[in-house]
């Protein structure tokens, strides 16, 4: 048996070479966080559903947010994965979190407390905090005329904070929080006059202003701040200097200008544009292709003066126009629908009406059978604006309200809905501009019952002249391959 002593030097080593070892795979680099993104193959997003951030509609993702970020996440060559969160508290509270985002892309603005939290990207977007009031009331002019007033603004918001140094000037000064509301719901209760006042930010006014007309901007409050992304604390810089480097080529090549113009550039003017310009453009615009219409129309089996309804809401029978975001042509087709169609090039009128058509068609197919005629093509029309996925969202809510899911003036009262936190957040979809199929339905209808009155047999000759209508060269051997669908 060897003695204590020979095993002393031997044992020694052995412990000297796993202490040396010890050490050195404490030397070893743990992953970067941009390395563990490359390495997973994903990049995790937290951001808010609102219309200046992500929402989805019938094209699928979309937000100036969203867009922005998917920039990043294609240039990483990784799958951009997107998380939203309740309010802006846990906009901040999921990052860290273990197999959590690890950023924040939500209009965000630096603060001095929100800098103990996050670190800030560099600057993407210029914002100005505006205060916000109802048309025929009294204008506020400054700081001082906020007291008195009934105000709400976001929970854990800059508005919040900016109020909280106001009220050390203005100690009267009352506001309340809110988590259970976004910006939308916000403008709304400034238009419906649930509150006096509210505090946006002027990339999020100018985008929802057009839908509730009472909304008018009083005045800037302060200087205008800078949007900016945000990602955990703490000594690892490496996405944070790859996001900044991103942000400054989107910059400096021009593709955040662009970006800014689409959601922001111009503002949307929805709802019907009266007779006598419609009447005009019938004359004008529609001769050029009615024949078009008839054949698509044809082809998939609907009425056309329903397609040519939709045309018109669409762009006023216009083949070259181009949306701000992105869709473009006579149907404004998106590039996905127009490939899934086999439309190759959008600005060719009688391609654009086929593809249009033949996906109108297809909506319509798709509906629950238990939806039956007329209500049948009004959900279609409105799929066909906001998407399917938010369509049933609508169905579900009018269905738990004791409503009939298969019948549209039941669902058209649920739609809105889906702008409003308290409702879109209980839904699969989430935040969509629920008000916005309900008139794109109610003037297609409007636009579809002139022509089908213009188009009756009995309006010929002397009497098709005096209504100063389009005499339309119609097929009257046939009927409609649908019936045409009552108002």
């Amino acid at each position: 048996m060897p003695s204590q002593t020979a095993l002393r030097p031997r044992g020694a080593k052995w412990l000297i070479a796993a202490a040396f070892l010890f050490l050195l795979s404490g030397c070893v680099d743990k992953p970067s966080t941009l390395e563990r993104i490359k390495e997973d193959g994903v990049l995790r997003v937290v951001t808010r559903n609102s219309p200046a951030t992500y929402f989805q509609d019938r094209n699928g993702e979309t937000g100036f947010e969203y867009e922005l970020v998917k920039g990043l996440a294609d240039d990483l060559g990784v799958e951009l994965k997107i998380e939203t969160a309740d309010n802006l508290d846990d906009v901040f509270g999921a990052l860290g979190k273990p197999n959590g985002p690890v950023l924040a892309a939500a209009g965000l603005v630096s603060s001095a407390s929100r800098q103990q939290e996050v670190r800030f990207s560099h600057p993407y977007l210029e914002v100005s905090p505006q205060v916000i009031y109802r048309n025929g009331q009294s204008r506020p002019t400054d700081a001082a005329d906020l007291v008195g007033k009934k105000i709400m603004v976001l929970k854990g918001s800059s508005h919040a904070e900016q109020l909280a140094e106001l009220k050390k000037q203005y100690p009267a000064l009352q506001w309340e929080e809110s988590d259970a509301v976004e910006v939308v719901d916000l403008l709304r209760m400034v238009d419906e006059g649930q509150i006096d006042l509210t505090l946006v930010d002027s990339n999020e006014v100018a985008m929802n202003q057009v839908y509730f007309p009472n909304v008018r901007v009083a005045f800037d409050l302060g200087d205008a701040r800078d949007q900016r992304w945000a990602v955990a604390a703490g000594e690892d810089n490496s996405l944070l200097d790859e996001i900044n480097s991103y942000i400054d080529k989107v910059k400096k090549n021009g593709a955040l200008q662009r970006l800014k113009d689409r959601y922001y550039g111009h503002v949307d003017v929805l709802g019907y544009v009266g007779a006598t310009t419609f009447a005009q453009h019938l004359q004008q615009r529609l001769p050029k292709y009615e024949k078009h219409f008839q054949a698509s129309a044809k082809d998939e089996k609907v009425d056309w003066r329903l397609l040519a309804a939709i045309g018109y809401q669409e762009s006023m029978w216009q083949a070259s126009v181009t949306s701000k975001t992105g869709v473009r042509g006579l149907m404004m087709l998106t590039q996905n629908t127009a490939q899934a169609m086999g439309v190759a090039n959008r600005l060719d009128p009688h391609q654009s009406i086929a593809g249009g058509a033949k996906y109108f068609a297809s909506i319509k197919d798709g509906l629950d059978e238990k939806i039956e005629e007329p209500d049948r093509t009004w959900f279609a029309l409105a799929a066909y604006n906001v998407g399917t996925g938010h369509l049933d969202d609508a169905r579900k809510l009018a269905e738990n309200d004791g409503l009939d899911p298969n019948k549209w003036l039941d669902v058209k009262k649920m739609l809105p809905r889906l702008s409003e936190k308290k409702w879109y957040s209980k839904t699969r979809y989430g935040y969509a501009r629920g008000g916005e199929p309900v008139h794109f339905v109610a003037n297609i209808r409007r636009y579809y019952d002139i022509l089908t009155w213009v188009t009756q047999p009995q309006l010929e000759g002397s009497q098709v002249a005096e209504s100063n209508l389009h005499v339309p060269g119609v097929d009257k051997s046939k009927p409609p391959a649908d019936p045409p669908p009552g108002t």
